[in-house]
């Protein structure tokens, strides 16, 4: 398991690894990603001298969207792609483990991952990173009414599960749910000596007119 951290908690390397330490312990993270290329290094270096397994990620960063004006294809030209390979290439060295490429042109996220020891993990970077990764939200079409060019979904489950969260509210106004099968009860024997203490259980409640 993967965790991010979140935004501003690595500014500084202490930072970086006194969160890290804490995602890891407290959040059961098994390694945790930060973004930034050159500018982050010394903050993988910190977290991996603590302890810690770091995941980088170049390329668009969304901690950093309107730094970056949107959401924006980075390394289109030749002097870009070179900052995005020095930035993986000052990950790498730092200690990361691998590299999230996010946003990049097919070409560029093969040429870095050519020049890589570590894996990359690609999303909207082409084929020819190590891995892939998606949002799970886009996989499923959870948000029917947008879709990144990058991701594909592999179902549209948006109306279903509205029509299922609608079915399950309409059931609790009736009192159709929970049923007698939803629920746990108590031997007669136990329901009696409860009930000659207490008296007997109050009767459901009406359901709304």
């Amino acid at each position: 398991l993967v965790a991010d951290l979140p935004f501003g908690a690595y500014l500084t390397p202490q930072a970086a690894a006194s969160n890290g330490v804490r995602l890891v312990k407290e959040g059961r993270a098994d390694a945790v990603k930060l973004e930034g290329g050159v500018r982050a290094a010394e903050q993988v270096r910190a977290m991996v001298d603590a302890g810690l397994a770091v995941m980088g990620h170049v390329g668009f960063t969304p901690q950093s969207v309107a730094q970056l004006g949107g959401y924006r294809v980075q390394g289109r030209s030749a002097a870009e792609a070179r900052s995005l390979l020095e930035d993986a290439e000052a990950l790498q060295e730092a200690g990361c483990f691998a590299v999230v490429l996010e946003m990049v042109p097919a070409p560029v996220a093969a040429l870095i991952t050519s020049r890589l020891r570590v894996p990359t993990i690609g999303i909207g970077a082409g084929g020819g990173t190590s891995g892939q990764v998606q949002v799970f939200h886009d996989v499923l079409g959870l948000y029917d009414k947008m879709s990144p060019r990058f991701s594909h979904q592999f179902a549209r489950l948006e109306g279903p599960m509205r029509a299922a969260l609608g079915r399950y509210c309409a059931a609790v106004k009736r009192r159709s749910f929970p049923a007698r099968r939803h629920s746990f009860g108590m031997s007669d024997a136990e329901t009696r000596l409860l009930e000659d203490e207490f008296g007997p259980p109050p009767p459901p409640p009406a359901p709304p007119a």
